[in-house]
């Protein structure tokens, strides 16, 4: 290092915690063949230091060397194994050192190694998210020594001293010019990691994009290219160029679904570059932990996670705005309220829209995996949007009755609808497994009319807002007031099950609604049904049920309406039990059991597991 670093007398070390010496046993012992690493968390670190005080000079002049150039150095002596990383940075005092450096509640230990047992990714790949990075160079490091001064004008030098051991230090130092400088003693087998050539390729891989010059030494060349990526011609980007760009910003070893590089004039003058993200899980151990773009003005980050360029339901999104219409010092506040924000907005939100549309179109088997990660927040996007909620329809996908294995378009089923069926047709259910058996579609399975399968929790938000595709209406099959689809000229010649006369059954009817008492509203015959005993329904007045589910999920107060009970009068179980006499007793266990094998389908049954009782009861009786 160039400055000289002065030791108090009677300086005492400081402890190391337990988690902290167990996160450097981790670093040292299980990183061991990914150690390059190390190099990515300083320069981030460095990076990081410089963005603060940008971002800091943008309102206060009042800073220690204002016009020294932000950058980054990094001096590699292979003779003396040694390896320096500079930064004209924020710096810190020796409180921020001792806070920053030396103690669990700054350094997120706990967490990382909660993370490291559970994750099944590279913990290369997570280790920045938890601000444990510095200590992965200990991987390489004998010792390292921190010396820092920071950006307030009284403020003095300090140094950081440990070993990685059981302690540190932290001591007055000399130092003529704000920042931070890494010096790292390296062990005999890491002297490579001081070469030019392998500091070289390291930044390439990891730092090419960082926004800050790197150099090597104290006088050489620039090493990154410290490209603004997205103020470039998407005609002289390559391939490779972006996936690098999107796996420096997120550590995402997958490449993303798809990208959209806008370069755009009016209504607001703006440059971004998002990415589409393969997998939602994987965002959860990028080190962009929260959701947001980065916002620019003028190639300067104002802000590292700015959530007023895409609404909510976008937030999966990443990627990068910049635009010369914001002021430097605009605040939080002020972003929120700007009306440049709000042209900003409408741009980014149409072009990620537009980009996720052509995903579909031309792409469809990367569309379906797009799908199965963020079917749920498009579906929110529907219930929550309020201006053009239209153009995230074409985004939808379901399953149907018939097709329960594909991710089905609306413009799919519509293209699949039966001549003469004016209607979308859809029902609601707990699962997949348990909807295809409910008695609600007998008349839809018979006709082979398709009918949209919705168990998301999310679908009774949708349809709150989705009630009307193109000049098709949404109907729930399991309400009464859904008309049965328009028979064809040949399924109306079949034959017709005669329509049972209600009085043929009335005893039953009355030992039924005698059985169950107020548990029901009503026992009736319905001729909807075919292969079903019964089904459960909404008595007249009811709110509908994708409003009722709303208001199950939202914890509302809410009593759910008493049920109506339908039965087949064609179906076996029916019609035998319809024949046996009142006294019989399997009347009473079989009424009990129809009903509540109706509340299972429907996925309201409280307790199934109370049934076995009964059932084994009837078996007993049966064998008999």
């Amino acid at each position: 290092m160039t400055d000289t670093t002065t030791h108090s007398e009677g300086s005492q070390p400081i402890a190391f915690k337990a988690e902290t010496r167990q996160l450097l046993n981790i670093l040292i012992h299980s990183l061991y063949t990914e150690r390059e690493i190390f190099l990515r968390e300083l320069i981030s670190n460095a990076s990081d230091s410089l963005v603060r005080l940008n971002f800091e000079m943008l309102t206060n002049r009042d800073v220690k060397d204002p016009e020294l150039p932000l950058e980054i150095r990094i001096i590699g002596d292979a003779e003396k194994g040694t390896l320096t990383i500079k930064d004209t940075g924020i710096g810190m005092t020796a409180e921020e050192l001792a806070e920053n450096l030396g103690t669990i509640a700054r350094s997120g230990a706990k967490a990382f190694m909660t993370a490291a047992a559970e994750s099944k990714e590279n913990l290369s790949d997570i280790i920045g998210q938890f601000g444990v990075g510095f200590y992965s160079a200990f991987m390489v490091a004998e010792s390292i020594r921190v010396t820092s001064r920071s950006y307030k004008p009284d403020a003095e030098a300090a140094v950081w001293i440990s070993t990685g051991e059981d302690s540190f230090t932290v001591e007055p130092a000399t130092k003529a010019e704000r920042g931070t400088e890494v010096e790292i003693k390296l062990k005999e087998d890491a002297i490579d990691f001081a070469r030019d050539y392998q500091l070289r390729e390291i930044i390439r891989k990891h730092s090419d994009f960082i926004g800050f010059p790197i150099y090597f030494g104290e006088d050489a060349e620039q090493v990154n290219r410290q490209t603004a990526l997205w103020r470039q011609s998407p005609r002289e980007v390559k391939e490779e160029e972006y996936n690098e760009f999107y796996k420096q910003l997120t550590l995402d070893a997958e490449p993303p679904l798809a990208r959209a590089h806008m370069v755009v004039d009016a209504p607001a003058q703006m440059y971004a570059l998002l990415f589409v993200p393969a997998s939602l899980e994987r965002l959860v151990f990028s080190p962009r932990h929260e959701a947001g773009l980065k916002l620019y003005s003028r190639k300067i980050l104002i802000q590292e996670y700015c959530k007023d360029l895409l609404p909510e339901y976008l937030g999966f999104i990443q990627g990068v705005v910049d635009s010369e219409d914001l002021p430097l010092n605009v605040s939080r506040e002020s972003i929120q309220s700007n009306r440049i924000m709000s042209q900003l907005k409408k741009l980014v939100t149409n072009k990620v829209i537009d980009t996720l549309k052509s995903l579909a179109k031309d792409k469809p088997e990367e569309f379906t995996k797009f799908t199965r990660q963020f079917n749920q927040l498009i579906k929110q996007g529907v219930a929550v949007e309020q201006d053009d909620v239209e153009t995230l329809y074409p985004l939808l996908r379901f399953h149907t009755t018939t097709h329960p294995q594909e991710w089905s378009s609306l413009d799919d089923i519509v293209g699949r609808m039966k001549p003469g069926q004016d209607s979308l047709y859809y029902i609601l259910g707990e699962d997949d497994r348990s909807i295809t058996n409910s008695p609600h579609l007998d008349p839809y399975r018979k006709q082979q009319v398709e009918v949209m399968i919705m168990t998301d929790p999310m679908d009774s938000f949708m349809l709150l807002k989705l009630r009307k595709y193109q000049d098709h209406e949404l109907l729930n099959v399991a309400s009464t007031k859904t008309d049965l689809p328009k028979l064809t000229e040949a399924e109306a010649a079949e034959k017709e099950p005669e329509k049972a006369d209600e009085s043929d059954l009335s005893d039953l009817i009355e030992q039924i609604k005698e059985t169950l008492g107020e548990r029901v509203t009503d026992v009736r015959v319905t001729n909807r049904l075919s292969d079903s005993p019964a089904r459960l329904v909404d008595p007249d007045g009811a709110p509908d049920q994708s409003i009722q589910r709303v208001y199950r999920f939202l914890n509302k107060e809410f009593t759910a309406p008493k049920k109506v009970l339908e039965i087949n009068p064609h179906h076996a179980i029916i019609t035998r039990l319809n024949d046996l006499d009142g006294d019989d007793p399997l009347c009473s266990p079989i009424i009990e059991q129809i009903y509540e094998n109706a509340l299972l389908i429907e996925g309201i049954h409280p307790d199934p597991a109370s049934m076995i009782g009964r059932i084994q009861t009837i078996m007993e009786k049966a064998l008999k």
